[in-house]
């Protein structure tokens, strides 16, 4: 193991033991421990990926992967080769009337520095937020609309990057079923194919 990967192993010891948000539900579910160019972030964890032990587990996952495959990336190359973030790391627990619930911005900000300690060891090229609220951690947004299907070069915590969003792939949300959503997935998901980070992991 290189010393990168330890680095990142050890972080993640540290995060896999944050008790920090009482509302939130353990356990703290990380990415495998990979020093990557790519960082995608989710929103956080639903209530099977604790049980799986990996984000994005379940059936919003399944959706987010044949988006991946659509440019030649299966879900276990991905899981192998890209670091995935969240902005919190814990499930948030159900809503009263249904629904996972969204973090706080105490939770939020609780969060936030685990992820500023990743960008400071990966140094990453290319960030891929998925969904609204990791996209608003990043930029202001007010309308998917503004910010799907386009690249934006930015400096994150010190680090010059590049920032390709995606929505949500939630089976909740029409958003990515319904034009211009689906016209705009499919010019991100470009975006991301030919971007020299993503290349520099998944060539050819």
């Amino acid at each position: 193991m290189n010393n990168s990967v330890q680095a990142i192993v050890e972080l993640q010891s540290l995060l896999k033991v944050c008790r920090c948000c009482p509302d939130m539900i353990p356990p703290v579910v990380v990415g495998t421990a990979v020093h990557s160019p790519v960082l995608s972030i989710g929103q956080a964890p639903g209530d099977r990926e604790g049980r799986a032990g990996k984000p994005f587990a379940w059936t919003a996952g399944k959706t987010l992967f044949k988006w991946f495959e659509r440019i030649g990336v299966d879900e276990e190359t991905y899981r192998k080769r890209v670091y995935m973030a969240a902005v919190c790391r814990c499930f948030p627990g159900k809503k009263p009337k249904g629904g996972d619930r969204v973090p706080s911005r105490v939770e939020i900000d609780a969060c936030a520095g685990w992820l500023q300690e990743e960008f400071a060891l990966l140094k990453p090229r290319l960030v891929i937020p998925i969904g609204k609220l990791a996209i608003t951690e990043l930029m202001p947004v007010d309308k998917l609309t503004e910010a799907i299907g386009r690249q934006f070069e930015k400096e994150l915590w010190g680090v010059p990057t590049s920032i390709i969003p995606l929505p949500h792939p939630s089976g909740a949300s029409p958003w990515h079923r319904t034009e211009p959503g689906i016209s705009l997935l499919d010019q991100a998901l470009a975006l991301i194919a030919t971007h020299p980070a993503w290349r520099s992991l998944f060539a050819c």
